[in-house]
């Protein structure tokens, strides 16, 4: 289905009020034409060490009260929610923006990791999980004397 303008030889509709016009460009041609998305999860990277996984999410405007992070069996989940108003009562708004984030992924952890060691940090925008990994059963060996 595509959406068009309403257009009259390039013009807006006439007969329709500016403030009505602002509120269809608003609804249906701000977020495309930009490329922004109504849903957004960040970006992800994800790489695997002898120690372990580092995985850091793309996530900036947050704070790191913003997060959390908790593992399930062998889910780790990570959500986020950010809420940013800007309130002046000085003003006399006929238009006012609200900013409300919020994400959850979910990760679906090997069997070689230890959920004891995952260690998160937020710097910069990016939050980083290091995920820890089991250590290695070394084999036992015994030497065993004959009697």
């Amino acid at each position: 289905m595509n959406i068009s303008r309403f257009i009259d030889n390039g013009n807006r509709v006439k007969g329709l009020d500016p403030w009505v016009n602002n509120i269809i460009d608003n609804l249906f041609y701000d977020a495309s034409a930009s490329g922004r998305s109504l849903a957004k999860v960040p970006s992800v990277n994800v790489a695997e060490t002898d120690q372990g996984f580092q995985v850091e999410f793309a996530a900036p405007g947050f704070g790191k009260e913003d997060f959390k992070i908790n593992v399930e069996k062998d889910v780790l989940t990570v959500s986020g929610e950010h809420k940013a108003e800007s309130l002046d009562e000085n003003k006399k708004y006929s238009r006012k923006e609200f900013s409300y984030t919020s994400f959850k992924r979910s990760f679906t952890l090997p069997e070689t990791v230890d959920v004891n060691k995952i260690e998160a940090n937020y710097k910069d925008g990016i939050l980083s999980l290091l995920v820890g990994k089991k250590e290695e059963e070394k084999p036992v060996v015994k030497e065993i004397a004959v009697k």
